[in-house]
């Protein structure tokens, strides 16, 4: 194809199963995401990592640090500067519970795979560097679930700092797909004295890019990604500082995405309401168009 969306060959196949009603979706975790950016001579750029070709979900892809939402997190009352959870809840369409777990899973996952930390020892601070051994040695045990976020700010006796995030859109895998996610993306800023790394398992690369550079790339078919990725990659060209974009995320819309697949004679066509540039047409016996 000529950009670099990612379209899975099972795809159609799986699409025509659930038009004939013999596939049956699955039920879509919860996750969250961040657009990370930081200021540079010539706007803002965002980090983003490339997902191991090993990976299962979406391998090749370049995206954002993010990942599913911790059951627990939803349990514990966690230390938190910012907007109330009563406000989150409001702002991401939850309730008070799932807003808390889903902001925690967007600060955890940037710590997990970029190595930034959206916490500080008091509601107006964030800390510093985060790269020694003792930071790296709770970094993994976050990974490997043997720590909770919320038991990982409580050791260290840390505010979650969410008024350092906004809400920018919310997207839900389609139907059709194995692994559905309902992924809730916000933006932040890379903090002062905080720099990010590849931390993750899951990524063989990490870059900082300008936004209208990534999407340039993908039109090229230089640069692999998922329909939200390049969507909100576009979204990012219209800010001339990271602040900009934070202070407009309030006001954005985040009714979910969700793809929608119809039979239109001998096609199916498969499309995200309100973003044209991913409509696909697939023809009954053949590749999509």
């Amino acid at each position: 194809m000529a950009n670099g969306q990612w379209y899975p060959a099972e795809w159609p196949d799986r699409i025509r199963a659930l038009a004939a009603g013999t596939l049956t979706p699955v039920t879509p975790k919860r996750a969250a995401t961040v657009m990370l950016l930081k200021d540079t001579g010539t706007g803002p750029a965002v980090h983003m990592l490339r997902r191991r070709a090993s990976m299962a979900f979406a391998a090749g892809a370049y995206a954002y640090p993010g990942g599913g939402v911790d059951p627990r997190d939803d349990e514990h009352h966690v230390g938190w500067a910012g907007p109330t959870r009563v406000w989150w809840a409001t702002r991401l369409g939850v309730d008070e519970t799932a807003a808390q777990a889903i902001v925690c899973a967007a600060v955890r996952e940037t710590y997990e795979e970029a190595g930034v930390l959206l916490a500080g020892p008091t509601p107006d601070s964030v800390v510093g560097d985060t790269t020694g051994p003792d930071w790296e040695a709770d970094r993994a045990a976050l990974v490997a679930r043997d720590l909770s976020f919320a038991e990982f700010l409580d050791r260290r006796g840390l505010v979650l700092r969410s008024d350092l995030l906004g809400a920018w859109t919310r997207w839900i895998t389609p139907e059709f797909e194995a692994r559905r996610y309902d992924t809730w993306f916000f933006v932040a800023a890379l903090p002062e004295g905080q720099r990010t790394r590849n931390a993750s398992t899951e990524a063989d690369r990490t870059v900082w890019i300008r936004p209208a550079e990534a999407a340039a790339s993908y039109d090229k078919g230089e640069l692999l990604m998922m329909p939200p990725t390049i969507a909100t990659l576009r979204q990012l060209t219209a800010y001339g500082t990271a602040a900009e974009a934070l202070a407009s995320a309030p006001d954005r819309d985040l009714t979910p995405v969700l793809a929608q697949a119809r039979l239109e004679g001998d096609e199916i066509v498969l499309a995200w309401p309100g973003h044209d540039e991913f409509t696909k047409h697939i023809p009954t016996g053949g590749a999509p168009a």
